[in-house]
């Protein structure tokens, strides 16, 4: 069972921009250190609680500042680009660390309406075309990241376009979702899926039966290939692994009952707050889908997902919050969380 990190950069009321971002930047490297198979970051846009709006730009700090770790996107959110603009920074990033540039890309916008229609320049299809798209859109990525390029008929001649002008390697691509479309689109190209169990778990098992029993063999993979994200916790003792996880349960909760978006509550202050009961039966439901617990309970929640859902990898979102007086610039909750499954881990 391979262990991963995707990170959404959270901010919490105690940080700024900067500091959230140096806070990725140590987790990061403290991945690294770990023995962590790979670190990926998220696009989001026009969200308080996550600075993570660039995949591309996050990317190149963290390999930059790293040396072993596979490095990406979880992801690049392709109805917001170019698929030649996707491609020509994937590319980039390949040739500056050849051999350790992951390419998830995603289907959905990371945004709301308003936001998703500027970034896709001032249409008003809030996506529909978008998603229409995807699957040519991911076939122009994919090929346009190879050294054949992609060939553009124009009324006199075919023009060739590449995202590369020599490419010795080329990033994998893997096709990030949470529904039954993800799953056979990935299935029919032939790319390795990542399932977003954190984000909806109700259709878990369907999505990667489908992608499994679909699955059409291609240069990329030879056999299905799947990965589950999760959100986790871990700490010393039970009961601070669930403080810990509080500020992350209350910010879902209030996004889903209307509230508007928010940054992430330091524990103390989540303490001292009640949800209502429709809130309530939201944070139970995260709660429920979630890895938290002692290193030992983790690991063993760890192991079910992964034997459940017949996954090899499992990528982490570490979503706790920090405790008043912690250093801006830095995530000790989530810190804990990668040591201490680092460690459950090698002991077994």
């Amino acid at each position: 069972m391979h262990l991963s990190v995707l990170d959404l950069t959270p901010v919490r009321t105690d940080q700024s921009t900067s500091n959230a971002v140096a806070a990725t930047m140590r987790l990061a490297k403290i991945a690294d250190d770990l023995d962590y198979t790979r670190y990926w970051v998220a696009e989001h846009h026009n969200i308080p609680s996550v600075a993570a709006t660039s995949p591309a730009v996050l990317t190149a700090m963290i390999a930059a500042a790293t040396s072993r770790i596979r490095v990406g996107s979880g992801g690049v959110m392709l109805p917001n680009h170019a698929p030649l603009a996707v491609a020509e920074q994937f590319a980039l990033l390949e040739a500056a660390h050849p051999g350790r540039i992951d390419l998830g890309i995603g289907r959905a916008s990371g945004a709301d309406l308003v936001a998703s229609t500027v970034l896709r320049g001032g249409r008003g299809d809030h996506g529909n075309q978008g998603l229409n798209d995807f699957p040519d859109n991911l076939s122009d990525v994919v090929a346009l990241l190879g050294n054949a390029g992609v060939s553009v008929q124009l009324p006199d001649r075919d023009y060739l376009l590449r995202s590369t002008p020599c490419a010795v390697s080329r990033p994998r691509v893997y096709v990030l979702g949470s529904s039954m479309q993800s799953a056979q689109v990935a299935a029919a190209k032939g790319l390795p899926y990542v399932f977003g169990h954190h984000l909806f778990g109700e259709h878990t098992d369907e999505a990667l039966a489908h992608y499994r029993s679909q699955f059409v063999p291609s240069e990329f993979a030879d056999q299905p290939t799947a990965f589950l994200t999760v959100n986790a916790v871990v700490a010393e003792t039970h009961d601070e692994a669930m403080a810990l996880i509080l500020p992350y349960l209350r910010l879902q909760a209030h996004t889903a009952t209307g509230h508007p978006p928010a940054r992430l509550e330091l524990v103390e202050d989540a303490e001292q707050s009640t949800l209502t009961p429709q809130q309530q039966r939201v944070a139970q439901g995260e709660l429920s889908r979630a890895v938290v617990g002692t290193p030992a309970e983790a690991l063993g929640q760890l192991r079910q997902l992964a034997d459940r859902f017949g996954v090899d990898e499992l990528m982490l979102n570490p979503v706790a919050s920090s405790r008043r007086g912690s250093a801006a610039a830095s995530a000790p909750g989530r810190e804990v969380t990668l040591r201490l499954l680092a460690d459950a881990a090698s002991a077994k």
